[in-house]
C-alpha cells in the first residue's frame, strides 16, 4: 500500500508530520514549520530565560544608583581665596590680551586656587561680574571640624582615611593633603 492509500492514511500524515515539523517539511499544499528561526523549544526556553536575566540586571543597576544618590551629602561650595585689587587689574589685564590661560596661571601662582576656581575666578573678573566671597569674611558653620575630624582620625591611627577626608572636603591633591594631615598636632587636653 502506497501514502496517501487506504483507511491508515490520516493517521501516516500525522506521523510524517510531527516527524518532520521541526524542519519545516511540506506535505501536501501546506508547509508545517512549528519552529522560531529555525530554533527547538529549548533554545527559545534559554534565550528568553537570558533576557529575563539580562533585565532584571539592568533593573538592579538601576535601583542601586538611584539609593546611592538618594544617599550622597549635599555638595557645600568652598569660598574661593581673596584675590586683592591689584591682582584683579592684572588679571583683567591679560584676558583683555586674550591671554586666558596666562591670567588662570597668574590667579594659581598667587592664590593656591585649583584649576576650576582659577578658571571661573577668571571667567568673573574678564566679564566684570562679582567675584565670590573670600575665605576670610566667609562664616561656614562646618569652620575647623575638618581639622578635627582629620586630627581624630590620625590619633586613632587611620592616616590615609583622614588624608581621604582631606582631599575629598578641600580638592587638594594626594601630596598636599598628606603634608597638611602629617603637620595636624594633637589636641591639647585643657583638664
Amino acid at each position: 500500500m502506497r501514502r496517501g492509500e487506504g483507511p491508515d492514511l490520516a493517521l501516516l500524515d500525522i506521523m510524517f508530520i510531527i516527524e518532520h515539523s521541526q524542519e519545516g517539511v511540506e506535505c501536501g499544499e501546506t508547509s508545517y514549520d512549528h519552529t522560531v528561526a529555525g530554533l527547538g523549544p529549548a533554545e527559545l526556553f534559554v534565550i528568553s530565560g537570558m533576557l529575563i536575566f539580562a533585565v532584571l540586571v539592568v533593573i538592579g543597576i538601576a535601583a542601586v544608583a538611584r539609593a546611592a544618590a538618594r544617599n550622597r551629602p549635599p555638595q557645600i561650595p568652598r569660598p574661593l581665596p581673596d584675590v586683592p585689587h591689584d591682582l584683579r587689574s592684572r588679571v583683567r589685564a591679560l584676558t583683555d590680551d586674550g591671554r586666558m590661560i596666562h591670567a588662570i596661571k597668574l590667579i594659581r601662582e598667587e592664590t593656591a586656587m585649583g584649576l576650576k576656581d582659577a578658571k571661573l575666578t577668571a571667567e568673573a573678573i574678564a566679564a566684570g561680574r562679582p567675584v565670590p566671597a573670600p575665605v576670610a569674611h566667609a562664616v561656614s558653620p562646618l569652620a575647623g571640624t575638618l581639622a578635627g575630624r582629620a586630627r581624630e582620625l590620625k590619633a586613632s591611627g587611620r592616616f590615609e582615611q583622614a588624608v581621604h577626608l582631606v582631599r575629598g572636603e578641600t580638592g587638594m591633591g594626594q601630596s598636599e593633603a598628606t603634608a597638611f594631615v602629617s603637620a595636624l598636632e594633637p589636641e591639647a587636653d585643657t583638664a
